[in-house]
């Protein structure tokens, strides 16, 4: 009898393991960098063939990535990337970096990991590893994404194959934040938990080639619940400085300076800072991925999803305060000029997922507001899956800061110039404290949201 664990396991630990990786966006793409950079030789896969091409062309669509990336794996021989699914059984192992968003109720859309663990089972063979990094709930890995890829297999006559025998499953979290430069994907340490324990020493072998520190735990379910813990916290600690910031407003107390104020404790607390509502594309979503496998369980998260209305309603009390803001200015929203500064969800990247700019953004147009956008990152509005406007960035010159009624700043990109808001609006609604960024005299009313 073949002993696929033992031949994988040889394959990985030489470097002539080849890897797939499902899913070229903002997961997917460096962790495919990180594999390839330590020897291995990487197949992506994506369903957009504009990606496929400008990798092809050495070109990365993820600008915060930097262009070296891209030319780096086009370069080097060991990096090809393809949309046709049907190369699913080339590589010895599979990470799958798929989307997995909340529908319109917040329940879970596992549709994407689906329908990527039926393709990966049409091609299935004896002796590949499969990963899946897609967050999601405790369970999904064993309960949904298993049951789906050995079904596809049986359907397309691979046969029975056999879990920790034959094929080899985990997950592993990602743990990526775009944008951040005292992290990346080599540093941050890999979480892997397998289906069982042959799975788990594979995956980890797997990952020592491109991170530097891999943390084995017992299960996939751990994994799971560990990723959507982290998530989860932070939900938690921002939706609680909102509804600070919201009591603090209403007593005339600056929440940023009172933030600042606690953050000298050496000890017990750790700040978090408010904003105009959560993007991206884990916060805002993965802890209604908890929510809603509690219920399955009998239970009841109230603190979490107590939470989650907090930091959703954020943007409708950010466009109150533009209200108000102008009310005290004898002008009403409808009709009033404004320039939404940002538009993606957090500084320093074109990362548009989930922004709670582009809400904001509907919400001003809907209460009769003349609303464009700043963003030097985000040059033109893209097709998102709740939103698709036609609006494109517009310049920050002495004459549009002038000729509006309102600047709504959103995100605070460190290349936006502030002194030119500083010196030419007459109102600014700053949710992100970046006024302060100005050096030159602020001869604007600024309102902090």
């Amino acid at each position: 009898m073949i002993d696929h664990a033992a031949e994988l396991g040889d394959r990985i630990g030489r470097r002539t393991a080849t890897i797939g990786v499902i899913g070229l966006g903002y997961v997917g793409l460096p962790v495919a960098d990180a594999l390839h950079t330590g020897g291995l030789r990487v197949l992506g896969f994506d369903i957009d063939q504009r990606k496929i091409d400008q990798l092809s062309r050495g070109e990365n669509y993820l600008k915060h990535l930097g262009a070296e990336m891209t030319t780096r794996l086009s370069a080097s021989g060991r990096f090809e990337a393809t949309a046709n699914f049907e190369r699913l059984d080339e590589p010895d192992a599979i990470l799958v970096c798929v989307p997995t968003p909340v529908g319109p109720h917040l329940e879970p859309d596992l549709s994407y990991v689906i329908k990527t663990a039926e393709a990966i089972g049409r091609c299935l063979r004896a002796g590949q590893l499969v990963v899946l990094e897609s967050t999601t709930y405790p369970g999904t890995t064993r309960e949904d994404f298993i049951p789906a890829m050995l079904r596809a297999a049986e359907e397309s006559g691979r046969g029975k194959l056999e879990i920790g025998r034959d094929v080899f499953v985990a997950f592993s979290p990602e743990r990526e934040d775009p944008g951040r430069k005292s992290h990346t994907t080599t540093t941050i340490p890999k979480l892997v938990g397998g289906v069982d324990p042959v799975s788990t020493e594979l995956a980890c072998a797997l990952y020592a080639h491109g991170v530097k520190e891999v943390v084995p735990v017992s299960s996939a379910d751990v994994a799971e619940a560990a990723k959507i813990l982290e998530n989860v916290f932070r939900a938690v600690n921002i939706a609680l400085v909102n509804e600070l910031k919201m009591v603090f407003d209403t007593m005339g107390i600056d929440v940023w300076e009172v933030i600042q104020a606690a953050s000298t404790k050496p000890f017990g607390f750790m700040p978090f800072y408010p904003g105009p509502g959560l993007g991206g594309h884990c916060i805002p979503i993965d802890p209604f991925y908890l929510t809603w496998k509690a219920r399955e369980h009998g239970r009841v998260t109230r603190f979490i999803e107590l939470a989650g209305e907090i930091n959703r309603g954020m943007p409708e009390w950010v466009v109150e305060k533009v209200a108000e803001a102008l009310n005290d200015d004898s002008k009403s929203v409808r009709g009033s000029g404004m320039i939404v500064v940002g538009l993606a969800y957090k500084p320093n990247v074109d990362d548009t997922r989930e922004t709670p700019a582009a809400e904001i953004i509907e919400l001003l147009a809907a209460r009769g507001a003349r609303v464009s956008y700043h963003d030097p990152l985000v040059p033109h509005f893209p097709e998102m899956r709740a939103y698709d406007l036609e609006m494109s960035s517009v310049g920050l010159t002495a004459e549009t800061l002038s000729g509006c009624d309102c600047v709504l700043i959103v995100t605070d990109h460190e290349v936006i110039d502030w002194n030119a808001i500083a010196t030419h609006a007459g109102l600014v609604v700053d949710t992100r404290n970046a006024m302060g960024r100005a050096t030159v005299p602020i001869n604007a009313r600024v309102v902090k949201a």
